[in-house]
C-alpha cells in the first residue's frame, strides 16, 4: 500500500479518538509558544520527578546532602571570613548568616548548572522526538526546588537552636524563590543554546559560577559596599535575592527594595531577551546536538 500523502489521508489513520498535533515552525521573534508549553506540563513533572529519583538513587545519605552541603560550607565561611577575616554578620550569629546566604545561591547554582546543560543531557530525547524544548531548561531549575524547601527547613531549626524564631516574614521567601528561579531560568536560556554550538560553555561554568557567588552578599553583608556603589553593585540580580532571604527568615539587615526591584528588572530584561534568543536558535538544536 502507498503511504498517505494527504493530510486527509494522514489523519484517517490515525486511531479514532487520538489528539491531533500540529507542528508548525514559530511565527516571528517573539513568538515563545507558551499554549504549547502549557499542554506539555505533564512531561514536565514527568521529568522533574525523574531528575530527584537520578539525584538521590544509590546515595548513602540521601536527601540529608541537601542540608550537610550547605551546613559545611557555613562553618568553613565562619572560620575563614567570621573568625579570621571578622566580617560582620547583621547581628545574627555568622554561621547562620553564611548559610542563610548560601541557601538561595546554592539552588540558583544548581539549577543553572542543570538547565545550561540539560540540552545536551537530553540530546537523544531532543534528536527522537518533538516537544517544546523550553521543557528541558524548566526541568532543570523546577526540581531543585525541593531541595530549597529542605535546606529551608533546616535553615529554620539551626535558627531555632540560635534562638532566632521565624515571623510572617518568612512567607516572602516564596516571591524570593520565584525571583531566583526566574533569573536561572533567564541565565539558562542564554548559557543552554550556546552550549549546545559550542561545549567551552559546560567547562567554563563552574568558574564563573564560582566567581558570581564572591560578587555576592553570601559571606559579607551589603552594608559592607560604599552607599555610593550599591545602586551599582544591586544590580547583580542576585544580591537583593540573598538580602531578601536573610530579611525574611532571620529578621535580619533591613528589607532594601531599591535592590529588590533593581534585581527584578534586571531579571526580567534578561528572561525576556533569553526567551528570544533560545527560540531563534531552537529549530537547529537537532542538527548540531
Amino acid at each position: 500500500m502507498a503511504p498517505p500523502t494527504t493530510t486527509a489521508d494522514v489523519l484517517s489513520d490515525a486511531p479514532a479518538g487520538s489528539p491531533t498535533i500540529w507542528i508548525r515552525p514559530t511565527r516571528g521573534w517573539f513568538d515563545f509558544e507558551l499554549r504549547s508549553l502549557w499542554q506539555s506540563r505533564e512531561l514536565l513533572l514527568i521529568m522533574v520527578a525523574r531528575d530527584l529519583k537520578v539525584r538521590y538513587r544509590q546515595a548513602a545519605l540521601g536527601v540529608a546532602w541537601v542540608v550537610v552541603q550547605p551546613l559545611l560550607a557555613a562553618l568553613i565561611f565562619w572560620v575563614v571570613f567570621g573568625l579570621f577575616a571578622q566580617f560582620p554578620s547583621d547581628g545574627v550569629p555568622y554561621p547562620l548568616f553564611a548559610m542563610c546566604g548560601l541557601l538561595p545561591w546554592s539552588y540558583f547554582a544548581e539549577s543553572v548548572r542543570r538547565a545550561s546543560t540539560g540540552l545536551v543531557t537530553e540530546a537523544d530525547l531532543v534528536r527522537k522526538i518533538y516537544f517544546p524544548r523550553l521543557i528541558v531548561p524548566l526541568a532543570g531549575v523546577t526540581a531543585p526546588l525541593v531541595d530549597l524547601l529542605i535546606g529551608l527547613i533546616a535553615l529554620l531549626a539551626v535558627a531555632a537552636y540560635f534562638g532566632i524564631f521565624p515571623t510572617w516574614r518568612v512567607l516572602l521567601v516564596v516571591p524570593l524563590a520565584l525571583q531566583a528561579l526566574l533569573l536561572a531560568l533567564a541565565v539558562s536560556l542564554w548559557l543552554g543554546p550556546l552550549n549546545v554550538r559550542y561545549r567551552d560553555i559546560m567547562h567554563t561554568l563552574p568558574f564563573l559560577l564560582q566567581l558570581w557567588m564572591y560578587a555576592s552578599t553570601i559571606v559579607y553583608p551589603l552594608s559592607m559596599v560604599p552607599e555610593r556603589w550599591r545602586p551599582i553593585y544591586s544590580l547583580n540580580p542576585m544580591v537583593g535575592v540573598i538580602e531578601g532571604f536573610r530579611w525574611a527568615a532571620l529578621g535580619a539587615g533591613t528589607l532594601d527594595l531599591r535592590a529588590i526591584a533593581l534585581s527584578f528588572v534586571v531579571i526580567l530584561c534578561l528572561l525576556f531577551f533569553g526567551m528570544v534568543l533560545f527560540k531563534r536558535m531552537e529549530r537547529q538544536f537537532a542538527d548540531v546536538i
